[in-house]
């Protein structure tokens, strides 16, 4: 593993033009793609997983959205982000917000010295994940990349940010 580590969040058809999609996930898809391509380090990804008794779950009876069906068209990360994928990309699958096996993998590379995210939802998976890789490598710079990154609503987006910034998580 390298010394520093982009984690893409939930870059998947369903948040960006699908059953969850909004106009400011369409915008950050190109900023998303130059960020990958011009990272100096791993990319990893994370991606929303959820099986068909998504509405019988707790997040399925609070957002009673079924999206991010695992197989499904509006699961798959977008086309031209996943054409940026390898075979050895790291990809998590993910059944709720943050990913613990992220935040793992990360805890376990004495290496890293700092961790970006980028995507979807700022306001939820993105500072899911942010608190749970900050929770594990408290001495680990980590960065949120806001010009590639949306929230459910711009203000929601911007709150988010905001409370990323009260727990030493860097913005840029």
């Amino acid at each position: 593993m390298s010394e520093k580590v982009l984690v893409v969040v939930d870059m998947q058809n369903d948040f960006i033009d699908g059953a969850l999609g909004t106009d400011e996930a369409v915008l950050i898809v190109g900023n998303v793609v130059e960020k990958i391509k011009h990272f100096d380090g791993e990319v990893v990804f994370t991606r929303d997983t959820h099986g068909e008794n998504y509405m019988e779950t707790q997040e399925g009876r609070n957002l009673p959205v079924p999206h991010c069906l695992k197989g499904t068209e509006g699961w798959k990360i977008r086309s031209e982000i996943a054409e940026l994928i390898t075979e050895d990309t790291k990809i998590f699958n993910k059944i709720t917000f943050g990913s613990v096996e992220l935040a793992e993998y990360l805890r376990q590379n004495k290496d890293v010295k700092s961790v970006t995210l980028i995507g979807l939802c700022t306001d939820i998976c993105v500072i899911s994940n942010a608190m749970l890789i900050k929770a594990n490598l408290p001495e680990v710079t980590i960065t949120v990349d806001e010009k590639c990154c949306a929230g459910v609503t711009p203000q929601s987006h911007k709150n988010a940010i905001e409370a990323m910034k009260m727990c030493q998580i860097e913005i840029e």
